[in-house]
Parts: structure tokens; C-alpha cells; sequence
């Protein structure tokens, strides 16, 4: 069962930074509002439709760290991630990402980071691309570049963007290649380090924080 945008509102609540004065978080329109640190969404992969995917299931091969799919419809609450910044930094909620920008991808459900390291992905032997770690517990594997395609220079709802990850050179990236047993329909996510049409995604769905310039 997807969680309502409500329950939303409230965990973001319950998860703010004390220093950051609570503004209503809202259901992102379709206009393209601006994508905000500590905001929740789901990343749509372009070509296939497929959403972003986590769920506390590790992989059989590779690493053995909790798997990450693409999940073919819209109403799954193990598709929600959390935009965080990368640690050590003057950057807060609120704050909109510029492209270039260094962000991580925490999954809401499960608490663990979107990473990537050198093991090969189950079915095509690209790079691996797996949740790790949890709150306090992160580290470069979880560090991911924001690209943004064309001219824009905030990051913002329906944007083309790839996320290029900084340990291995490898682009977040999925295709049609799919799972038949315990992830069955679900399709591979893996990294690839060319720069490919199957390597773009856009912030579809999500509750997005308020631009704390607007404070």
C-alpha cells in the first residue's frame, strides 16, 4: 500500500534538522517546482517508466547488500527516497541542488543508501548497484553526482537528469532487462560508465520541502 502524501507530511516532520524552521510540505504540482534537500520523491527512469526501487531483500550474488530495481507501477511505498547532501557540508534542508552538485539518495523505508561499488550486477555483469549503511553509517559508495540535461541549473520535478556515481565512473542506469523469481517483473538497476539514452531519470511523484530562501 503507497503511503498517503499525509503520511508523508508527517515523516518529514518528524525528520527535519532543528535548525530548520517547519514550513507545510506540499504534493509537487506538475509545474516543475524546484527539488529541495530533505524533500521525498520516487525517480522515474525515462525510457522504461520503471520507478526506482528498494526493498529489504539482499541480492544472491555480488555483494549480498540489499537489492535495487526498477518497479513497473506507480502505488509502491519502497519507492521513496530521500534527497540528502552530501556530509561535512554548509548544506541544508531547504536548500535547492544545483547541477554538479554531490547529493545522496536515502531510501525512506529501509533507512539505507542508493550505492554502487565494482561487484557485477546480477544479469548483465555491469556495475552493482545496491543499498548500504543506514543513519550514521555512510560513506563514498553512497556519493552520487547530479547532472542535470540541458539548460536548467536547479534540480526540479520532471527534469532530465542522470546521477553519475563518484567512486566507480558509473552512471545510475536501467533497461527492460527483467528479474523472473523473487523480484519477478521487476527489472535490473545496475551502473554503466558510457553515457547512454538508458541512463536518464526524472523526480516524477514526491512531497518536496519548501526552498528555505522563501523562509
Amino acid at each position: 500500500m503507497a503511503f498517503s502524501f499525509f503520511a508523508l507530511a508527517i515523516f518529514l516532520f518528524l525528520t527535519l534538522d532543528s535548525d530548520y524552521t517547519f514550513s507545510p510540505v506540499y504534493a509537487a504540482p506538475s509545474e516543475g517546482v524546484e527539488i529541495t534537500y530533505g524533500s521525498v520523491i520516487k525517480l522515474m527512469h525515462e525510457k522504461t517508466r520503471f520507478r526506482l526501487h528498494s526493498h529489504d531483500v539482499p541480492y544472491g550474488s555480488g555483494s549480498g547488500q540489499q537489492s535495487v530495481t526498477g518497479f513497473p507501477t506507480v502505488d509502491d511505498s519502497n519507492s521513496y527516497w530521500i534527497v540528502r547532501p552530501e556530509p561535512d557540508t554548509s548544506a541544508k534542508q531547504g536548500d535547492t541542488i544545483k547541477s554538479g552538485t554531490i547529493i545522496r539518495l536515502q531510501h525512506m523505508r529501509t533507512r539505507r543508501w542508493l550505492h554502487s561499488h565494482l561487484h557485477a550486477s546480477p544479469i548483465s555483469g555491469n556495475l552493482e548497484v545496491s543499498c548500504f549503511g543506514g543513519d550514521g553509517q555512510s560513506d563514498t559508495g553512497d556519493y552520487w553526482r547530479l547532472e542535470i540535461e540541458g539548460s536548467g541549473k536547479t534540480w526540479r520535478q520532471d527534469q532530465r537528469i542522470r546521477l553519475h556515481h563518484v567512486d566507480t565512473g558509473g552512471y545510475l542506469h536501467s533497461h527492460n532487462k527483467k528479474y523472473t523469481r523473487i523480484a519477478g517483473g521487476q527489472q535490473e538497476v545496475c551502473g554503466v560508465r558510457e553515457k547512454r539514452a538508458d541512463n536518464v531519470w526524472l523526480a516524477t511523484e514526491g512531497v518536496f520541502l519548501p526552498t528555505s530562501e522563501s523562509k
